[in-house]
């Protein structure tokens, strides 16, 4: 009897042993469930959303989704609006939302005034707000060059920039990568001297290529932009720059704004007496990321390869011209205040009189990390801030990598792995920015 009752026990316990295993399997299971959450993608007319599409996606919470827009012929991508927070350039056509919740975004488009010939771009001025596209290229054989653009033109000064004081360039201007050639500027007792004389809050030029190009100014000389205080990507000029003043950069004089995935090949000159001179950037205020000079720089003080003097924020930036000046030199920043210097480097000459260093010649009340300089090719084992490394250290992977850039080794100079921000080819190159043109 007793053998009985304990095998009925047994049965019973089994059975309620099973029940509750498979009650926390399932209660386990529908804990893992992830929580998804809906994005909505709409286009206004002129453009549509290519990436993912347009409609209504599911995605697991937390996914990163690239967005990408593209504009019709004759419209230009404006930006994303909507439930925007999570994006993480709501201006820019190519980017990404997080999904930490439900989102409804929609990408505007608007009518872009087209540029055909060197009339076309005078007529900019009229209209300091609008949107703008180049069609082509830009040279001496197109209409209006020798009036506007040429040394003949304008009186011997050519090419009146564009915008003037507390009147700048607040539109967006889209050189969709086609060149402007041959342009010459001849202002050397004018301020703000550049293709545009300032670029204000709101303003966005982007794709403008200038090749060939002579600028001379006063104070605040940039090839681009004289004064910026919008944004500026994706662009480059090469050609010479002088300036007799302050604020001399290869690309813009006087940055406030952001400058992005630009470059500058060529000379910059400054006078002797004057400060604030650079390959890419006379003085930064603003941000400089993701930007490289190789230009020659010559000026006073506060002289860099990249930027004159850094109040602002330069990061995944490098500069490869020589340097020379009289106090302030460095080959990636002349003087570094109240700013910030991360992951990025330089490796040409560097010669001065005082304070003068491989990397930044002076440096207060900043922050400067991750960043290196060539020693070899310096000649300068000295700098205020960052870490000097001989050549073979230089281009090697475990220099960048250690120091927790975002970096990765290709198989030659010719290849490109966009899903990081440096590439380097292993013993042989130093770092170069993935999306460099080959």
């Amino acid at each position: 009897m007793n053998r009985i009752f304990n095998s009925r026990r047994h049965r019973c316990l089994v059975r309620m042993s099973v029940f509750l295993i498979v009650a926390a399997l399932i209660a386990g299971i529908a804990g893992c469930v992830l929580t998804q959450y809906d994005l909505t993608i709409s286009s206004t007319e002129g453009g549509e959303v290519t990436t993912p599409g347009e409609g209504t996606f599911a995605y697991h919470e937390g996914t990163v989704v690239n967005l990408v827009a593209e504009a019709d012929e004759g419209y230009q991508f404006v930006n994303w609006t909507g439930n925007v927070s999570a994006i993480v350039d709501v201006n820019a056509a190519s980017t990404n939302i997080t999904m930490n919740g439900h989102y409804s975004i929609t990408a505007n488009f608007a009518i872009a005034i087209e540029i055909w010939d060197w009339y076309d771009l005078d007529a900019v001025r009229d209209n300091l707000g609008g949107r703008y596209i180049l069609m082509n290229d830009l040279d001496s054989t197109i209409a209006g060059y020798e009036d506007l653009a040429s040394p003949e033109g304008n009186e011997g000064m050519g090419w009146q920039p564009i915008g003037v004081w507390r009147d700048g360039f607040t539109g967006s201007f889209d050189g969709r990568g086609y060149e402007i050639r041959d342009l010459y500027i001849n202002r050397p007792d004018e301020d703000d001297v550049g293709l545009f004389f300032g670029l204000y809050d709101g303003g966005v030029i982007k794709d403008v290529c200038i090749v060939n190009a002579t600028v001379t100014g006063d104070d605040g000389v940039g090839g681009l932009v004289g004064l910026n205080m919008g944004i500026v990507s994706n662009s480059y000029f090469s050609g010479n720059v002088t300036g007799g003043g302050w604020y001399i950069g290869g690309l813009v004089g006087l940055n406030e704004g952001t400058v992005s995935n630009s470059y500058y090949g060529g000379s910059v000159t400054g006078s002797n007496h004057h400060y604030h001179v650079g390959g890419l950037v006379g003085g930064n205020e603003g941000t400089v990321t993701n930007s490289y000079s190789a230009g020659n720089v010559t000026g006073g003080g506060y002289v860099g390869g990249l930027v004159g003097h850094n109040a602002g924020t330069v990061s995944d930036s490098y500069a490869t011209g020589s340097v020379s000046g009289n106090s302030s030199v460095g080959g990636l920043v002349g003087g570094n205040g109240h700013a910030d210097v991360c992951n990025s480097y330089s490796i040409g000459s560097v010669t001065g009189s005082s304070n003068v260093g491989g990397l930044v010649g002076l440096n207060y009340d900043s922050t400067i990390s991750n960043s290196f300089w060539d020693i070899e090719t310096s000649g300068q084992a000295d700098s205020d801030g960052g870490i000097g490394k001989n050549t073979t250290e230089m281009q090697d992977l475990a220099t960048f990598s250690g120091a927790g850039w975002d970096i990765i080794a290709v198989a030659n100079p010719g290849v490109r792995n966009p899903s990081y921000i440096w590439n380097i080819v292993y013993d042989e190159t130093y770092p170069f920015l993935s999306w460099q043109p080959v």
